[in-house]
């Protein structure tokens, strides 16, 4: 049969199995997108068959991270505006006298650099690496099962064939999850109003930002005066950026437990060969609309569970304090507390694309117990000030716990008696853990015979004779 008789079926198998092999010569960029009907600009085709001779060629090893890159940018540069000069001078000014403010509100110092406006694309340039370190285990895992799946589901007669293509599945299903997470991350720039807009730390240690072209859109129906706006914006993400900038271990551990999270997901097989089963590789959309609505993703498991509560009590925590500590600096704003009450809703509905990143890799960043959490730092700084009350992120052992976040009163307490130099009263866990020394304490003591057991006198006489040995006495001394 002539090339020109074979249909488009025929045509793709070709192509697959020449592409399998590791023939990529003389593929034209624009047949390939008629043949798939994907119809995908074909200098973006060029860049994916760039990649696939690449994973043949053992030059592209694990997921393309650059795909996310680019697609986060093209959604981010899409209206293609910039700062304006008088956008960045008015916050300027805020950041300024945001300050000065948080200066008076609390100990932990400034800044190195000054806190600037920033164009969507500069936030995901800046972010991305972040999320690229969060999805990684989810992408990985996601990657895996795809390539178990479709090497399931191909026919007996191409098992070889799939066999020897592990590298191309796995990079096939990792780029198209790159591609999603940049789709998610592009579409958050165009929402976030500031760096430590989503609660995490996914701007650079020590950069504060906020980004103009969403601002307009954050107060078009509050009807509040945009100065007291910007000043309240620009004091919570100073103190933000400040908290984790000072407490620098803060960083790794709130990073460390999202991706303890993501480690524990794994892909629903069910749901994947279903998919797999099915699979048109000239309709993507299918797979990609599972990855967008998170059909892949089972059910939380119990240890899943139990690491996302501790880390909402953790964002939680770094927020109740952030929350306190803006609206003591913003106490002049006639407005601050419609502006807070603003900004708590938002972070507890969360945007469309908070919810798609949730969808993505299962991870949902609304804190449920900050207004809780504010709750606790509050009775805490009325109790022993401001200075004490920083001091608690010297350290990672004197951070509150969600304990603490259910019973601040207990907080208190310890920080109180430490400050008057007293010992602190003890809880239900002091004196658990009390106990539990005690009887180990006792336990070894018993097993090797230490004092609390006196050695019997094997002569009969006095035992303080066992002290002064004499002569030729065998007895251990």
């Amino acid at each position: 049969m002539a090339d020109d008789d074979r249909n488009p079926e025929e045509e793709f198998q070709e192509l697959m199995r020449r592409l399998m092999s590791g023939d990529t010569s003389g593929l034209d960029p624009e047949q390939l997108s008629r043949l798939s009907g994907m119809q995908i600009d074909p200098a973006m085709m060029q860049a994916v068959m760039n990649q696939l001779q690449g994973a043949f060629s053992g030059a592209q090893d694990g997921i393309d991270w650059s795909l996310a890159e680019r697609q986060a940018l093209h959604i981010a540069n899409q209206d293609g505006l910039g700062v304006s000069t008088g956008q960045r001078t008015d916050l300027d000014h805020a950041f300024s006298l945001a300050g000065l403010w948080l200066g008076e509100a609390t100990t932990i110092s400034d800044l190195p650099r000054p806190a600037k406006a920033v164009t969507r694309g500069a936030w995901v340039a800046a972010t991305l690496p972040v999320w690229q370190e969060l999805a990684e285990p989810v992408a990985t895992s996601i990657a895996d099962a795809l390539t178990e799946a479709l090497g399931q589901q191909a026919p007996d007669d191409m098992q070889d064939l799939i066999a020897g293509a592990g590298r191309l599945m796995r990079t096939v299903g990792g780029s198209l999850f790159a591609t999603q997470l940049g789709h998610v991350v592009g579409r958050l720039s165009t929402e976030v109003v500031g760096g430590g807009d989503v609660g995490i730390p996914v701007m650079p240690e020590g950069d504060a930002a906020i980004l103009p072209q969403n601002f307009a859109d954050f107060g078009r129906d509050l009807e509040i005066p945009d100065d007291q706006l910007a000043l309240y914006l620009a004091t919570r993400e100073l103190a933000h950026a400040r908290l984790f900038r000072h407490a620098r271990w803060l960083r790794l551990h709130v990073i460390s437990q999202v991706r303890e999270f993501a480690h524990g997901i794994r892909v629903d097989t069910d749901a994947l060969e279903e998919l797999a089963a099915r699979f048109d590789p000239s309709q993507p959309d299918e797979l990609r609309s599972a990855l967008e609505s998170g059909a892949l993703l089972p059910q939380r498991s119990e240890e899943q569970t139990a690491a996302l509560t501790r880390l909402e009590n953790l964002l939680a925590t770094i927020e109740g304090w952030v929350d306190v500590v803006t609206e003591d600096a913003t106490s002049r704003l006639p407005s601050a507390a419609r502006i807070a009450e603003a900004v708590r809703r938002r972070r507890a509905v969360g945007g469309p694309a908070e919810q798609a990143l949730g969808s993505l890799v299962g991870l949902e960043l609304r804190p449920r117990r900050m207004r809780e959490a504010a709750a606790m730092w509050r009775a805490v700084t009325d109790a022993v000030g401001v200075a004490a009350r920083d001091a608690l992120w010297d350290y990672p052992d004197l951070m509150p716990s969600a304990d603490d976040i259910d019973d601040p009163a207990g907080l208190v307490a310890r920080l109180t008696a430490a400050s008057r130099g007293e010992t602190a009263p003890s809880d239900a866990m002091d004196d658990a853990l009390a106990q539990l020394i005690a009887e180990e304490t006792a336990a070894e003591s018993a097993s090797s015979g230490e004092p609390g057991d006196a050695p019997t006198p094997t002569d009969g006489g006095p035992e303080s004779d066992d002290d002064d040995p004499t002569p030729g006495d065998q007895r251990p001394v």
